[in-house]
């Protein structure tokens, strides 16, 4: 026995990569057969424009600040921040 374990401990493992796979597939499968995710991304790109849209003057100087510094992504596909 290992020294370091008490007798009254009982060895407990779970496999998370196991688990995280189950758990995706559930998801995967929660979402049903119509959902279609190059509509989902679509539909966030559009809600995105639709945000930052319209600003005025002050506030496109702000949102502009923001993506410089990192804190917003850039707006176009692949606007995914880098960090």
């Amino acid at each position: 026995m290992d020294q370091d374990r008490s007798p009254d401990l009982i060895p407990f493992e779970i496999d998370l990569t196991f688990e995280e796979a189950r758990r995706r597939a559930e998801v995967v499968a929660a979402l049903g057969p119509d959902w279609d995710p190059a509509a989902a991304l679509e539909g966030e790109e559009a809600a995105y424009a639709l945000l930052y849209s319209g600003l005025d003057a002050e506030q496109q100087r702000t949102y502009d600040m923001l993506v410089a510094a990192g804190v917003l992504p850039e707006g176009g596909p692949g606007r995914a921040p880098s960090h």
